[in-house]
């Protein structure tokens, strides 16, 4: 009982970490525009992610937002956590439009 406790325990600050990042909340309230989404798709990730998305140097983003949730899709974007992959962090509406844009994939 005290490990299923701990767990959750974990989980939910986890979740209350997430939620108190006022970026990914900012992004999370916007609409995004997948037009806008992808002309920053294709200035900024396209590179290694393909013109279409199909995957080069980085993975294949088609169907991302099935496997991702949008609060792991910003933290991916922003963190620089996964080489090769840049840090980088879009304004609120850029991100919200690059997610709607993903979303399409």
């Amino acid at each position: 009982m005290a490990g299923l406790s701990i767990c959750l325990c974990a989980i939910l600050g986890w979740h209350s970490l997430h939620e108190s990042n006022p970026y990914i909340t900012g992004v999370l309230a916007k609409t995004g525009d997948p037009t806008l989404g992808h002309a920053i798709f294709q200035i900024n990730c396209s590179g290694c992610h393909g013109l279409d998305a199909g995957g080069r140097v980085g993975p294949s983003l088609r169907e991302i937002s099935k496997r991702k949730s949008p609060h792991s899709l910003i933290e991916q974007v922003i963190s620089g956590n996964t080489p090769p992959m840049p840090q980088f962090q879009p304004n609120q509406q850029e991100m919200a439009d690059l997610l709607s844009y993903l979303a399409r994939l």
